[in-house]
């Protein structure tokens, strides 16, 4: 997942210092591996639910992050509870032993969580 460059000359400083943050967060929780021989990529988000409730929690915290963030630049409460729908999803079906795991590694919360900030930053 790469930034929108377009969007770069829109954005204040701060604004773009926190999306920069929240595009390192959405890469590692989502996409930090690729999956070798393919154009798969995971993040940590599937593999800490491996772990079972303590993974999961982990995981729902750090995707709180961007929300955060995102409520810190002012984003409107629809995309706030849009942002925190697709976590909660995460979280609930990502906590099913086995088949939440695989949920994880296809469900991609956080980088649709970033594409609504670069949404509302971008206007």
């Amino acid at each position: 997942m790469a930034r929108n460059p377009s969007l770069d000359s829109e954005l204040t400083a701060a604004e773009a210092a926190t999306l920069d943050r929240v595009h390192t967060v959405t890469r590692l929780l989502d996409e930090a591996v690729r999956i070798h021989g393919t154009d798969f990529r995971v993040g940590l988000d599937p593999l800490l639910s491996i772990l079972p409730v303590a993974g999961d929690a982990v995981g729902a915290a750090l995707s709180l992050y961007p929300i955060a963030e995102a409520y810190r630049l002012g984003t409107p409460k629809r995309t706030l509870a849009a942002m925190l729908g697709l976590v909660a999803i995460d979280a609930v079906v990502g906590s099913v032993p086995v088949l939440g795991s695989v949920f994880d590694a296809f469900w991609k919360a956080n980088r649709w969580n970033y594409r609504l900030l670069e949404r509302h930053l971008g206007g």
